[in-house]
């Protein structure tokens, strides 16, 4: 396991990281106990670095965490959660204004049965931009209101999310270095790398860089993408193809893909998210591997010019 420190935090966090989204049962129904052993397999696996928002399940995955948090001393992970996106009762809602932050927070703790929050995110900052104020409310509302936390001890540091590495970016240079860290998904994987374009930026600011979603919410996997994912036909056909060639080899894409997405030192962590303890186990081993860099560019190539096709828009 790598250990890379995050931006200018002085957080030194696992390359492969624990995203705790499954535990809220988000793409399938979990069993709270397979839930929690998963998070005591990863932390004895090495990872130390674990992520949660209060969106995940509408509270249950940091209902969850909070439980098999309290069967694993403090001093061997960092927490990362989030505030701005809420659901309740299968419905989504956001809010990103500074009092239901503040708020967020102190519910999310009480959830997770700790008294400190290592990071803490705006969580998918462009459904923000969407309502009134747009981004700049990020800037001058939300961010501030994490701030003032942070002085009165309750947070360690500060981080934006989003899946719009622009967002991210537009945010990082109006904040006036409130933004300590930034987390994107499905932007470093084996089908898109728009992250690389972004890294001299990040670095250059002092930001920390988390990579979530190596799988690219399941096109890179043998059962391929779900139903709703928003991936146009011909890149799902691509990445199909390539699973079934790896299949072929005797290399399962997941493990490619993971390989992949956790071998750039300039990323610090990559979230990955599982509720089977089994399966935590697997990718432990894949990541501690080097990938096939033959097989990353034969994969490569049968995606093709599907490679860096966006759909993040559609």
């Amino acid at each position: 396991m790598r250990y890379t420190e995050l931006g200018k935090t002085g957080l030194k966090i696992s390359n492969l990281s624990f995203g705790a989204s499954s535990l809220g049962s988000v793409f399938h129904e979990t069993k709270e106990q397979e839930s929690i052993r998963a998070v005591e397999t990863a932390i004895e696996g090495g990872i130390n670095f674990i992520d949660v928002s209060p969106y995940y399940g509408y509270y249950k995955a940091e209902t969850v965490l909070g439980k098999a948090l309290k069967r694993i001393p403090r001093d061997k992970y960092f927490l990362s959660t989030k505030v701005g996106r809420y659901g309740k009762d299968g419905v989504n809602s956001w809010d990103y204004s500074a009092k239901r932050a503040t708020e967020s927070v102190y519910e999310s703790m009480e959830r997770l049965n700790v008294d400190f929050i290592d990071l803490i995110n705006v969580h998918d900052i462009e459904f923000q931009s969407l309502m009134p104020g747009g981004l700049q409310k990020v800037v001058d509302e939300t961010l501030p209101a994490l701030v003032e936390l942070k002085k009165k001890g309750v947070v360690g540091y500060i981080g934006i999310t989003d899946l719009q590495l622009e967002n991210l970016k537009w945010v990082v240079e109006h904040s006036e270095g409130m933004v300590e860290s930034i987390l994107n998904f499905c932007h470093y994987c084996l089908n898109d790398d728009k992250l690389v374009d972004f890294l001299d930026y990040f670095e250059s600011k002092g930001v920390g860089i988390i990579n979530a979603s190596p799988l690219s919410m399941g096109l890179l996997s043998s059962r391929g993408a779900p139903a709703w994912h928003p991936a146009p036909k011909p890149l799902a056909e691509a990445c199909a193809k390539a699973a079934r060639y790896c299949e072929a080899k005797g290399y399962p894409i997941e493990k490619l893909a993971i390989q992949y997405s956790v071998s750039n030192p300039r990323i610090a962590g990559t979230l990955f998210s599982s509720a089977n303890p089994e399966n935590v186990k697997h990718n432990l081993a894949w990541a501690n591997e080097e990938p096939d860099w033959q097989l990353v560019n034969e994969v490569q190539e049968i995606i093709g010019n599907q490679k860096r096709v966006s759909w993040c828009n559609t």
